[in-house]
């Protein structure tokens, strides 16, 4: 095999580029053997969150990677062997990493350096009576698994944010580690008590900081193959002087990067060949790993992208869910898709070139198939005279 330059040595951006793609998954033919499961290992965390238009962001991830696997087997594969459904114990848990994410069940001890600090946290948003804590882990202890309405309800009467003091107790003690979420039902976590849920080797706060810091900082930079101290720490929400306290003994060498002005750290496997294979074409979620560190997207692929949701409709560019377009182990466009009955509607489609429209259509066809649509509709092309081509391609 032809290896890449020695250890400690210079990249090139496109080998940087190529190195990043085969650690995320998108570059050589996928692991369907260890499927789903094998991409939360290979990532060690998918985000979740609420906003759902193809479909949410945890099964969209799976699919980029994968190809049409089944929604319903995506989340079996997730939660199947939650504390709710049996003997067998969790795969995963949900916990505060790069944000809410889908976690692998092994990595449980690795956050008892957060879990720790959030026992200490001096402050709180919400205020919490005498007794409602105890309630609520009482509840579960008698109950089992609960979801925040089975507790007592997730939020008082009158605005959307008030929690009620069974949810903020519960929340609370999702985040000091006594109680986990180890499934979703109908987009509501279920909470059980990390004794019942956790395996008991896992179940254990035994590793100080250092490891805990140590072990995520390797992760990241394996999931990552190669990154800045900002894109490291960001994986997993690290501050940059935990990333500091810990690179030198992670495991992650150092490296220059054509083009970058940052120092930067590979991990040392992704060196030893040159990554090769096919690329795959696909809508991305703007949750994705790929590109959650939007100076990290600028840097390697050339390619500004912001998640406009929150922006107001009138002040949008390329739409409320623009997904990036991936295709030839580069980002050529974007599309904000929507759904009516069974045709898949681009509701704005975005091209970097003409030279990006078989792309473009190739994953608007493949995401259509997936989410059972028969059909897809362009409303709207930022090159209008492309859009025939589209249609065409479409076809």
């Amino acid at each position: 095999m032809t290896s890449l330059p020695s250890p400690a040595t210079d990249l090139s951006a496109d080998e940087a580029r190529r190195i990043a793609l085969r650690a995320q998954g998108f570059l050589g033919a996928p692991d369907r053997r260890s499927g789903v499961r094998g991409v939360l290992r290979h990532l060690g965390a998918v985000q979740l969150d609420t906003i759902s238009v193809l479909a949410r962001s945890h099964e969209l991830i799976p699919y980029a990677r994968l190809g049409a696997v089944g929604r319903d087997r995506i989340e079996a594969a997730y939660w199947d062997g939650a504390s709710g459904s049996g003997p067998a114990r969790p795969r995963a848990f949900e916990y505060w990493s790069h944000a809410a994410c889908i976690l692998p069940i092994e990595e449980w001890p690795h956050f008892a350096f957060r879990r720790r600090a959030y026992r200490t946290r001096p402050q709180w948003h919400h205020d919490l009576p005498d007794g409602a804590y105890d309630t609520v882990i009482k509840q579960l202890t008698v109950e089992g698994p609960l979801t925040a309405t089975e507790l007592g309800g997730a939020k008082n009467k009158g605005e959307w944010w008030d929690w009620s003091d069974a949810k903020v107790a519960v929340e609370r003690a999702l985040m000091y580690g006594e109680v986990v979420c180890t499934e979703r039902r109908s987009w509501k976590r279920v909470y059980d008590l990390a004794e019942r849920a956790i395996p008991d080797p896992l179940l254990h706060d035994d590793l100080d900081d250092a490891e805990c810091l140590r072990r995520l900082v390797r992760l990241a930079g394996q999931s990552l193959g190669v990154g800045t101290r900002a894109d490291i720490a960001d994986y997993h929400r690290l501050k940059g002087e935990q990333f500091d306290a810990v690179v030198a003994d992670s495991g992650l060498v150092p490296v220059t990067v054509e083009g970058w002005d940052k120092p930067a750290w590979a991990d040392p496997e992704a060196l030893a060949t040159a990554p090769r294979g096919r690329h795959r074409t696909t809508l991305l979620s703007p949750f994705d790993s790929l590109i959650w560190e939007r100076a990290r997207t600028e840097r390697i692929f050339g390619f500004t992208h912001r998640l406009e949701a929150y922006v107001p409709k009138p002040k949008r560019i390329h739409g409320y869910f623009a997904m990036p377009v991936l295709a030839g182990g580069h980002l050529v466009g974007r599309v904000d898709p929507a759904r009516e009955g069974s045709t898949l509607v681009a509701k704005q489609v975005s091209l970097d070139s003409p030279k990006s429209v078989p792309a473009v259509a190739q994953a608007l066809r493949e995401a259509a198939s997936w989410v059972n649509c028969d059909s897809v509709r362009v409303e709207r092309v930022n090159r209008p005279e492309l859009t025939a081509d589209l249609v065409r391609a479409l076809g």
